[in-house]
């Protein structure tokens, strides 16, 4: 299973990447707002510098033509940008059209089955359900994971599922249970999947007893 991190926090990629649990990054213009940094492309660039693997900037236009100028845009940036594409119906005309010149797209906003049967019919590398946001409404985010892993794996769909929106380490557990390609995650969450109460305190009866052992040897 592979891990993005859905960010543009370029010290937190960086530092992430450094542990080797960076694959790739996910952004969209909220996160490039939150960083408080205009020139989005320049961003990109240096996330995949970084990164050496796919990192995808999403698209603004809401009309196909411009989502697809928008993404010949993009894909220029460098050779691992992945254009953002939204699932709508404009959408799925620009991810037909940019995977049909070998653009790399990662269709998102996904919502439902049908949404991501009609994102593999399109080509697109990627397809990225909304598992938190699911949640949020009183819908169970990742029973939508196991319907599109059901689908996709009856037809051999080669469209990749990023598990999107995660907001706690049960989601990264259940997407990998359920055989997610990949769960792309906030910088937060990463501590919290490598964090255990036991693990703590193995630690600190460890690092009591080593004192003891040292306080003998310096009697």
């Amino acid at each position: 299973m592979k891990f993005f991190i859905d960010s543009a926090d370029i010290a937190a990629i960086r530092e992430i990447k450094a542990m080797g649990m960076c694959d790739g990054v996910t952004t969209n213009p909220s996160l490039m707002a939150k960083e408080g940094r205009t020139d989005t492309d320049a961003v990109l660039k240096e996330i995949c510098t970084i990164v050496q693997g796919p990192v995808s900037g999403e698209v603004t236009a809401l009309e196909a033509a411009g989502m697809i100028s928008e993404g010949k845009r993009i894909a220029r940036i460098d050779d691992h940008m992945v254009v953002k594409v939204p699932t709508t119906y404009e959408g799925l005309k620009a991810m037909a059209a940019l995977a049909a010149e070998g653009i790399s797209v990662n269709a998102t906003l996904v919502f439902s089955v049908n949404q991501a049967l009609l994102v593999a019919k399109t080509g697109a590398d990627y397809v990225s359900p909304f598992v938190g946001r699911l949640d949020d409404v009183g819908e169970d985010g990742m029973a939508l994971i196991g319907d599109i892993v059901e689908v996709y794996d009856n037809y051999d769909y080669e469209t990749e599922i990023i598990v999107a929106s995660v907001r706690h380490p049960m989601h990264v557990v259940d997407s990998a249970l359920l055989g997610a390609h990949i769960a792309t995650i906030p910088p937060s969450v990463i501590p919290k999947l490598v964090a255990h109460p036991l693990t703590d305190k193995g630690l600190a009866a460890f690092m009591a007893d080593w004192k003891k052992l040292q306080g003998k040897q310096n009697g």
